[in-house]
């Protein structure tokens, strides 16, 4: 919104009337056009990265009566299914750089996206559009973005990370990180954390980890193993096998992986042996085996 319509200019324009010969509404009246922005109604929404976050930002645009268009090669299953069906997918990033009026960033900072928005991808945005960047400052390359303001191929750059090199800057709208600065935030983020250990110590499930893999999972029927082991060979047959040994037959197995790391969970309709653990864990490459239930 802060893109389309110039509020905060506005608010700055509006501190300075004073009253005088001419009535302040009228001022406001006569003025007022200078402000003139358009609607989001009908535009063009595209979404880099369809995470929990971007997930939601889609879902909000469709209800504010945008189309949007998505964008991630990786989006997982669960992110697809809280989708909105009426956002459109854009089978590359160029497709959907071309048709939308804003562009709104969700992705992580790796060094592989590490200044990904340069004046090539720029090139490729519709003439006009903005770019809101309430990802990390540094997935654009700030000289790129200001040289396309300056040219006019970008007319708002909305970024929630200020830095010296965009701070003041025309067409630039910086704002000081305040996404989660609310007074239910801290206490959402406590009952979060709350809910996601409790969820993996009674099911093993893993929900927003920085460096296991996510693996959402139902609570198990009767037993279940969990085992967090080195992103290695061989390091599947080796559980599987130390399993056999001990009687254990598997009903089901789950195994995910990110990037050293693995995460291995498996059910069994069997009593899980006492020492099941001990032999697990003492086959070289496991970082931690466990008996959930």
């Amino acid at each position: 919104m802060l893109a389309s319509r110039d509020v905060i200019g506005g608010i700055e324009w509006a501190k300075g009337l004073k009253p005088g010969e001419t009535p302040v509404a009228k001022q406001v009246e006569k003025g007022k056009s200078q402000f003139v922005g358009p609607e989001l109604q009908g535009k063009t929404l595209g979404v880099m990265g369809l995470g929990a976050i971007g997930v939601l930002v889609a879902n909000a645009a469709k209800n504010l009566g945008m189309n949007v268009v998505g964008y991630d090669p990786f989006i997982s299953v669960e992110n697809a299914w809280a989708l909105s069906r009426g956002v459109q997918r854009a089978t590359t990033m160029d497709a959907m750089l071309a048709q939308a009026d804003y562009v709104t960033i969700h992705i992580p900072l790796s060094d592989k996206t590490r200044g990904m928005i340069d004046e090539q991808v720029l090139a490729k945005m519709k003439p006009g559009a903005a770019l809101l960047n309430f990802a990390r400052a540094e997935l654009c390359d700030s000289a790129a973005v200001l040289k396309a303001l300056a040219d006019g191929r970008l007319r708002k750059y909305v970024i929630d990370f200020p830095t010296e090199a965009v701070i003041g800057q025309p067409g630039v709208i910086a704002i000081p990180h305040l996404g989660a600065s609310t007074p239910e935030s801290e206490d959402n983020c406590a009952d979060m954390a709350a809910q996601q250990t409790r969820a993996y110590l009674t099911t093993g499930a893993i929900r927003n980890s920085v460096n296991l893999p996510a693996c959402d999972l139902e609570p198990a029927e009767k037993h279940r193993i969990a085992v967090i082991h080195k992103n290695i060979p061989n390091m599947i047959s080796q559980v599987t096998a130390q399993l056999a040994q001990h009687n254990v037959n598997i009903e089901h197995m789950i195994n995910k992986s990110r990037k050293d790391i693995a995460y291995t969970v498996v059910d069994s309709n069997d009593e899980l042996p006492a020492d099941i653990t001990d032999a697990l864990n003492a086959i070289d490459g496991i970082v931690r085996a466990r008996v959930v239930c």
